[in-house]
């Protein structure tokens, strides 16, 4: 291993330890290969081959939907100690990837070869449970964002993902655009602007140019 790798070895152990057994840990180490991205950067993208799993230790990513040619939808963001549940499913079925996956934070890695997901499932009983939570927290997630979609208005989901992102990256003023907004939830940048402003005037957020502040994070 060189330095750099060393140095992500030794960050990936002390934030797994407490996850997987420490002869998972061994051989995650021996198989794996780790890998740095930087924010902006491709992590997967729509018809590549699946042929590795993302172990996360630093960074955040965006894991996309498109719908069609000019519409997609943000699905979900993985954090340090998260792997994306559909990888496993298209993985284990040989299939190319269905989503798009870009690093909003430097990300660093470790990459599972596909061919042992299978395998552990049998010998490791924390791989079982890693892989087990981690379907149980994403079906959640999308529960909650069908939930949003059919019984919340524009305003209530909106203010939602601002406090949402807010809390994932511990800040209250988030540096982001009303056409990024716009493109996480398949909506058009007018409607978001007006729909920012209305937030503004309730008292809840305050907008400046590129940056909004988001005043009540509370669920």
């Amino acid at each position: 291993m060189n330095n750099k790798e060393l140095i992500l070895k030794e960050k990936f152990i002390n934030y797994y330890s407490d996850v997987f057994e420490e002869k998972l840990i061994k051989e995650i180490i021996k198989v794996g290969h780790f890998e740095t991205l930087a924010a902006g950067d491709l992590l997967i993208d729509v018809g590549d081959d699946l042929t590795h799993i993302p172990l996360i230790i630093e960074g955040t990513v965006k894991i996309i939907r498109h719908i069609n040619e000019d519409g997609e939808l943000a699905l979900y963001y993985l954090k340090p100690g998260e792997t994306c549940a559909i990888s496993f499913i298209n993985c284990i079925e040989t299939k190319k990837s269905v989503f798009e996956g870009v690093v909003e934070t430097d990300f660093e890695a470790v990459f599972i070869p596909v061919d042992k997901i299978d395998e552990w499932l049998v010998i490791y009983k924390s791989w079982r449970r890693y892989i087990i939570d981690s379907y149980h927290f994403r079906l959640m997630e999308m529960l909650e964002s069908i939930d949003g979609l059919a019984f919340n208005n524009l305003n209530e989901r909106l203010f939602k993902y601002l406090k949402d992102m807010s809390k994932r990256y511990n800040k209250k003023v988030l540096p982001i655009t009303h056409q990024e907004i716009a493109s996480d939830m398949n909506t058009s940048r007018v409607v978001i602007s007006r729909i920012i402003k209305q937030l503004q005037d309730e008292g809840k957020i305050v907008s400046t140019r590129n940056k909004i502040k988001v005043l009540d994070t509370k669920a």
